[in-house]
């Protein structure tokens, strides 16, 4: 017959897991081994540690739900019959050996935060906010209400595993496990701290400020080292990564740490020379010089305008300005006059050059479709 788990702690079938838990460290109180050294109460701590092992895990509980009882023949073992436990038995792995510390260092977490262009030039600071576990501030992390060191399991004589016999189609094999009710930790709190359940570590929301470098680039991340998670137990905290986005600019593009920007030349601009100006990402004026007989997609650079390289101090990347030639349309009748008495008075005239020549247009495509 299947036992009454939650007959033997005292609550409904519905009971929440929080009533399952505070039923449970109820009557802990009452029957631990440090505070009741009689035999009943040995036995009666035995059967209410099964019974919150048994209804704080889902699997389990469903099976009691459903009229069985997960600690008995075959299903004490689980879902897999226990053949992995019956694998290390006869095979080595031997499960756990000796108790783990309660406390445990806590897990590294990842943000992501978006930034200008601009931004990833100058350097800025940015606000972000974080949902994180922290030391709990009424035990300091302890666990304990009263702050009390934790005591030995008297389940597990602090060992942090217990033996269990378990049948099989192979017979009767002894397995290890970790104990269930100090988690392998080979030590309970008598009095958990009501706050954070004796965890040490509770749920916080936390606003921090970014510090980003000057020439970051899309997709790497900054480390925050201790701005993690604190750990079980309140132990030491990991990594916070912040992974850094750059936002597409309007003007100018990226590549490595130079800066691309088009250049529209009117076409006399570019046969005759001369100087665009424009503002670059610090807000800065910035000229750029149009030589004389500037031809399209010419690129024209200017070094040390690009953008800041990482951990270099001072040190720039180039600006390369792509000659984007304006061709007059719509012309009106004076202008049409010049330019017919300009191309009257030029020698050269137009011709189609021989597809051998790597210099021209058709080569230059050429060569393109070849890599």
């Amino acid at each position: 017959m299947a036992r009454d788990y939650y007959g033997i702690l005292g609550v409904e079938k519905g009971a929440t897991d929080q009533e399952i838990k505070k039923a449970y460290r109820r009557l802990a109180r009452k029957y631990h081994p440090d505070v009741n050294d009689t035999e009943e109460a040995a036995e009666k701590f035995r059967e209410i540690s099964l019974a919150n092992e048994v209804l704080t895990d889902p699997e389990k509980r469903r099976i009691v739900d459903m009229g069985g009882d997960p600690m008995e023949g075959p299903t004490s073992a689980g879902p897999a019959g226990g053949f992995g436990d019956i694998f290390e038995a006869f095979f080595g792995g031997g499960g756990q050996r000796g108790p783990r510390s309660r406390v445990q260092p806590g897990a590294d977490a990842l943000l992501r935060t978006r930034i200008s262009l601009e931004e990833a030039y100058l350097g800025a600071k940015k606000e972000i906010t974080v949902d994180t576990a922290i030391v709990c501030d009424s035990c300091t992390g302890t666990g304990s209400k009263s702050k009390d060191k934790p005591v030995t399991c008297g389940y597990c004589h602090g060992q942090g595993s217990v033996q269990e016999v378990q049948r099989s189609f192979l017979g009767n094999v002894m397995t290890t496990r970790p104990c269930h009710v100090c988690h392998g930790t080979g030590e309970v709190i008598t009095d958990p701290c009501e706050k954070c359940s004796g965890d040490g570590r509770v749920k916080a929301r936390k606003d921090l400020t970014v510090n980003i470098p000057a020439g970051i680039a899309d997709g790497m991340r900054i480390r925050m080292a201790g701005r993690g998670e604190v750990g079980p137990g309140g132990g030491p905290a990991g990594d916070l990564y912040v992974e850094i986005s750059v936002s597409p600019h309007p003007m100018f593009i990226r590549e490595g740490d130079n800066l691309h920007v088009t250049a529209k030349v009117p076409m006399l601009d570019a046969a005759l020379g001369t100087e665009l100006s424009l503002d670059s990402l610090d807000g800065k004026p910035l000229t750029i010089t149009v030589p004389a007989g500037s031809q399209p997609g010419q690129q024209l650079r200017v070094t040390g305008a690009g953008m800041p390289i990482l951990r270099a101090e001072a040190t720039h990347g180039d600006l390369i300005a792509h000659v984007d030639v304006q061709i007059p349309t719509n012309l009106d009748s004076h202008t049409r006059e010049t330019l017919e008495k300009l191309r009257d008075h030029r020698s050269d005239s137009s011709e189609i050059h021989s597809e051998d020549e790597d210099d021209s247009v058709f080569g230059r495509l050429k060569n393109r479709f070849r890599r």
